[in-house]
């Protein structure tokens, strides 16, 4: 298990807990499961206040938990039949956005994703979930292809931002974002977003302009990571905490202001201390979504997308 800083409390009890076990396993006649389920008592209440009430900066902190299921969890715990298409048709295949054919529950979808890796090799590999301009150009060849066919679009959104490399800019990361955008908007099949870790920037965006945006409770979406704020508006990157606040990136804050539509709720302690119970969530929840859109004409829901971006904020504004 991967401790976060402010979980540290938490990891002395737990591994008290963990050490009197050993200690009993090593010595056969040696009874400490009394005093060993009391430290288990008393880590779950911690856990339990810990996670009660977390300030935007700390929803950051488990957002980005490299423990976290990721895209490549959810595909292969919900979909059947995926069937992976890789490459633009121009440059390249970008491995940090993961996507093809797939059934939910027997009925065929596309489904798109950010996929962070769970380790170092696999991280440097996907790039961290950050995307080029090939990966963008491949999602809007999926949604033209789910366009055609009229299969409804899934994506899961992960990433701290679209890749800033010098490479990407000179290949037009930015018109590929906005193209990938554009397409969201265009399609005329169901496009059901969640935002499963980070929802950082355009490279976000460029997924969840959709008809139905859900976010898992411990999610964040915001237009800047909070280190990045801050180092604009304070010159000091240190000031992420106040930054975070100010943003309003937490999945309570965005409900409220209409930016999406549905909070999933995660176990006590994050999406990473349960994440079977956590996709299975998150795959309820699609399939509830999907069934609010079916049946629905194309030129509605491109309409119902529309008008859904054009209100945001709105909501906020008014309370």
């Amino acid at each position: 298990m991967t401790y976060l800083e402010f979980e540290k409390p938490l990891a002395e009890i737990e591994g008290k807990a963990e050490e009197l076990r050993a200690l009993a396993r090593k010595n056969a006649g040696m009874d400490v499961e009394k005093e060993a389920a009391a430290l288990d008592k008393k880590a779950a209440d911690l856990l339990r206040d810990l996670y009660k009430d977390l300030s935007p900066w700390r929803k950051c902190q488990v957002a980005r938990h490299p423990d976290r299921p990721h895209c490549k969890d959810y595909i292969e715990a919900l979909f059947t039949d995926y069937t992976p298409l890789a490459g633009d048709r121009n440059f390249a295949d970008d491995h940090a956005i993961m996507g093809g054919l797939a059934r939910l529950n027997d009925a065929p979808v596309v489904v798109i994703g950010h996929e962070k890796g769970n380790d170092t090799k696999t991280r440097i590999e996907r790039n961290f979930g950050m995307a080029r301009p090939e990966g963008y150009r491949k999602a809007i060849r999926l949604m033209d292809m789910a366009d055609r066919f009229g299969l409804p679009v899934i994506t899961l959104v992960d990433t701290p931002g679209a890749y800033p490399g010098k490479g990407a800019e000179e290949r037009g990361q930015a018109e590929a974002i906005a193209r990938s955008t554009q397409k969201c908007l265009e399609i005329g099949v169901p496009l059901i977003s969640v935002i499963i870790g980070e929802g950082g920037s355009g490279g976000a965006v460029a997924f969840a302009t959709a008809n139905r945006v859900a976010m898992l409770e411990h999610s964040v979406y915001s237009v800047i990571s909070p280190e990045g704020c801050a180092s604009i508006l304070w010159k000091d990157a240190e000031k992420m905490r106040e930054a975070a606040e100010a943003l309003r990136l937490t999945a309570q804050d965005l409900l409220k202001l209409g930016v999406i539509d549905r909070i999933i709720p995660e176990p006590t302690g994050g999406a990473q201390r349960g994440a079977d119970t956590a996709i299975a969530a998150v795959g309820a929840e699609i399939a509830t979504l999907l069934k609010q859109l079916s049946g629905k004409q194309p030129a509605d829901l491109i309409r119902d997308r529309r008008q859904k971006y054009l209100k945001m904020g709105a909501k906020g504004l008014a309370a």
